[in-house]
């Protein structure tokens, strides 16, 4: 199937609600135009210079989201563009985004990256951390950053019931956070699940999944 047919057939799968990223990390300009014309406009990259380049030569109509582990130094070459970051796993990284946001006079949307795997390797706060982060006074007056949900990732392994768990765990947090809304803080998404997984994750309430193979094929 063509990566046209491939995205359509997902998209028809999907509930109303839940917004589907196109994960087009190390796949040429042509591929993400193929699934441009065939109607999708969020794409999510890892490496941010890629999602420069890539910015710097499609349509402006596209929304990039950032979905890899960031690095605080190359925060600066995103702000100008990106619409939603996905991994923000620290306060420190919060603060530069917020710094950077201010120097391009922007608000911008983030999903604050929770530890839900049992591997050791999975970026991500803790639930102490979230809540020591969201009761600081530095929190409170970041203008520059929205954190619009939260967003976490299940250990790799075939075994469903532990996936569902992990999944359930972070949908009871996004719950009793919702509870909490601030100007600053207005949680509507949780990203959760990608091609291998996004079914169970959608019956566990995610509302935006990643998927990069399903659409475009292994990555070589």
């Amino acid at each position: 199937m063509s990566i046209a047919e491939n995205l359509l057939s997902i998209k028809n799968t999907l509930p109303e609600q839940v917004t589907l990223v196109a994960v087009s990390k190390t796949k040429p300009i042509p591929d993400l135009m193929e699934a441009y014309d065939a109607g999708q406009r969020i794409f999510g990259e890892n490496k941010i210079q890629e999602m420069e380049s890539k910015w710097e030569q499609m349509p402006k109509d596209i929304q990039w989201h950032m979905i890899g582990h960031v690095q605080t130094n190359k925060v600066k070459f995103m702000t100008p563009f990106v619409s939603l970051i996905h991994g923000v796993d620290s306060f420190k990284l919060l603060k530069e985004i917020n710094k950077q946001a201010l120097k391009n006079n922007r608000v911008i949307d983030c999903l604050l990256q929770m530890h839900i795997a049992e591997e050791e390797t999975k970026f991500g706060l803790d639930d102490e951390e979230l809540n020591s982060l969201l009761a600081s006074s530095e929190f409170q007056e970041m203008k520059n950053i929205r954190i619009t949900g939260l967003m976490g990732m299940a250990t790799f392994t075939d075994n469903k019931e532990q996936i569902k768990k992990e999944f359930m765990h972070l949908k009871s947090i996004f719950d009793k956070l919702q509870i909490q809304q601030t100007d600053s803080f207005q949680l509507t998404t949780l990203s959760m699940g990608m091609s291998g997984d996004y079914k169970l994750a959608i019956e566990c309430g995610s509302t935006m999944v990643r998927i990069g193979s399903s659409i475009f094929g292994g990555r070589n």
